[in-house]
């Protein structure tokens, strides 16, 4: 089993949830979340900024704000890992800076609390 973790812009959700619906994919977590990337900032300004320079603070601007994204969490069998990921990127690729990034993370048990069961039978087939 592996926990898929992706963070996406915040437009994008809807679309997500249906088409990972569409492959079978349907049981998810979802909530709101602020980040950047780090294409977003320069990194030689920023330890300026860090260390004091208003020059350096000043040319941050805007830059160093965080970003509102919606922020996925999916565990999925091995097999349907491969799904899961190609189906996020197909949603949410457009090709321009903010378009997320996919985590995967191994699990090792999952236990479903009403009725006791463990392991993969408490997941989606696909």
């Amino acid at each position: 089993m592996k926990e898929v973790m992706a963070v996406i812009r915040m437009n994008k959700i809807n679309q997500t949830k249906k088409s990972l619906v569409e492959a079978g994919i349907s049981s998810m977590h979802a909530r709101e979340c602020l980040g950047r990337g780090k294409g977003l900032v320069d990194l030689d300004v920023l330890k300026g900024a860090e260390q004091g320079y208003e020059e350096a603070i000043a040319q941050l601007g805007n830059s160093q704000r965080l970003i509102p994204k919606r922020m996925i969490a999916i565990i999925v069998p091995d097999k349907l890992v491969e799904k899961t990921v190609s189906t996020i990127i197909t949603v949410n690729r457009t090709n321009k800076p903010g378009d997320g990034k996919i985590f995967v993370m191994p699990v090792f048990d999952v236990v479903r609390i009403r009725t006791g069961e463990t392991g993969d039978d408490t997941l989606d087939e696909g």
